[in-house]
């Protein structure tokens, strides 16, 4: 293993957030740990932050009070950038300018030993631009921790252009000693999760734009029946509209305005607005001291429809027929329907979403009474599924898929018919994100998933989905959303593609 050992010193620059949760990373894995901050007394401040959450630890139990103690005690000030000459590695964690971080390395290329390893914790600058400013940038990589870092698991390890591969793997085998979950990435625009997150909150908000639902209902349904911890909206209130938006330019710009990663006007007006999220008391939700909690808007509750026949063995229907049977509702069994109907409810047909809007589909099928059901992440545990139909259904029809759906124990939440609908859309732009990926030799599919959980909370890593729905089914979807918008931002990723004509899937 190239890790390294224990009596290896670490320096961290920047005693923020993010430098002081490096510290006390470090520190706890063993290593002698020295904390610069250009302000003065931020350093001592920060240490005497680490001795506490890790006395706040070993009090609930969380932590050997000898091993806290321990851990704080190896956590010193250099007050001083030529105290950290002794560093094996030294991480910084300052302001995100390419030019502030430029010069701090190229200061202290002059200060540490020729062989001392060099990481900077930036989020999206590029490394291979910090490490053209030094002598020997082959020293140099990333190593971005997620906040909070003593928390979160995954830490990506970047490598720019000139990174000696050697550094990339002690670095890489320093963190996982650490316990964290390390993954190899290259330096591009985003690295991993910052790229592939994206869609995440541009479909989210794409849907908004188009009224297709409120952020109380669309974050609901991402939670309830996707599986994902936090709905786009709230996440982006929390993360601060002012760092989620600069992100999203900053990954636009850096690749020349592929319409994929295009920002949001709906989120530049939150930030012309200064309704920046949680941190200025108002973002899409609000969060003053007098105002009601996010409420989403479902359907009211109607009969369980008589007439019900589910079509075929999708995971869709064997759900819905499994909880209509554990809920004694009377229900008829069919072969698959040639429409790929997953129920027929009276004259209603309620689909899966194929990326066609509702009321496209019923005019290709003739069938008018067409109900869309969004994708879950399990149907069968799922709390809440949405619904769109088509203009031309009928009003009792619709009625009739909604009390079909809450029979089966579901909340029902009706979204605009868009192409796609909300879940769907959302893990088809994130797994086709993450096949560019890996095809453009960012990262490997297993870092992608691994990263994308780990990172960011996902239920599944973006490509695990995509071999669980088929790479057919999202190319599927992305075609037809692609083809209603008439946009390039859906264009399928060649991996997809691949997964597509070969009749294998993309972890193969």
């Amino acid at each position: 293993m190239a890790r390294l050992e224990t009596d290896a010193r670490i320096a961290v620059i920047g005693a923020g957030t993010m430098g002081a949760g490096i510290a006390q990373v470090a520190a706890l894995a063993g290593h002698e740990v020295l904390l610069h901050d250009a302000r003065g007394g931020a350093a001592a401040e920060a240490a005497e932050r680490i001795r506490g959450q890790l006395a706040g630890l070993a009090a609930k139990g969380r932590l050997d009070s000898g091993l806290a103690q321990a851990a704080g005690a190896r956590v010193s000030i250099a007050d001083s950038l030529e105290a950290l000459a002794p560093a094996a590695l030294t991480i910084e964690a300052i302001v995100e300018q390419l030019e502030a971080k430029q010069a701090l390395f190229r200061r202290l290329e002059t200060i540490l030993a020729s062989d001392s390893l060099l990481a900077s914790n930036t989020s999206s600058i590029p490394i291979t631009a910090i490490g053209a400013a030094l002598a020997h940038p082959g020293r140099l990589a990333g190593m971005h921790f997620f906040n909070p870092a003593p928390r979160m698991q995954l830490v990506e390890i970047v490598s720019g252009l000139d990174t000696d591969a050697a550094t990339a793997a002690t670095l890489h085998d320093t963190a996982a000693a650490w316990g964290k979950t390390p993954v190899h990435t290259r330096s591009t625009p985003g690295f991993i999760v910052n790229r592939v997150a994206r869609p995440y909150y541009a479909e989210g908000l794409r849907l908004l734009l188009e009224q297709a639902g409120d952020p109380a209902t669309l974050d609901h349904i991402l939670r309830a029946s996707g599986g994902f911890r936090m709905g786009p909206f709230e996440l982006m209130d929390l993360i601060g509209h002012d760092v989620n938006f600069a992100v999203t330019c900053s990954v636009w710009n850096a690749f020349y305005q592929d319409p994929r990663f295009q920002p949001s006007l709906v989120q530049q007006e939150l930030v012309d607005a200064g309704r920046l999220g949680r941190k200025t008391g108002q973002g899409f939700h609000d969060y003053r001291p007098q105002a009601q909690g996010p409420t989403p808007r479902l359907e009211a509750v109607r009969a369980a429809p008589a007439d019900i026949t589910l079509h075929g063995d999708s995971p869709a229907a064997q759900a819905l027929a499994d909880r209509l049977q554990a809920r004694g509702i009377t229900h008829r069994r069919a072969a698959a329907a040639p429409d790929q109907r997953i129920a027929g409810i009276g004259r209603a047909a309620l689909y899966l979403t194929d990326g066609r809007t509702a009321t496209r589909r019923a005019a290709d099928n003739g069938q008018a009474d067409t109900v869309l059901l969004d994708l879950a992440l399990d149907f069968a545990q799922a709390s809440c599924v949405a619904i769109a139909a088509a203009r031309q259904a009928g009003a009792d029809a619709i009625a009739d898929a909604v009390g079909l759906l809450q029979a089966a124990g579901h909340e029902v939440a009706r979204i605009g018919d868009v192409p796609g609908m909300l879940v769907m859309r959302t893990v088809a732009m994130l797994a086709n994100e993450a096949a560019d990926a890996v095809n453009q030799g960012v990262c490997t599919a297993q870092a992608v998933d691994q990263a994308m959980r780990l990172g960011v909370n996902y239920p599944l890593g973006p490509l695990e989905w995509a071999d669980r729905l088929g790479a057919a089914s999202i190319g599927t979807v992305l075609n037809h959303v692609a083809a209603a918008y008439g946009e390039d931002r859906y264009r399928l990723s060649p991996l997809i593609q691949h997964a597509i004509h070969s009749a294998r899937p993309i972890h193969d």
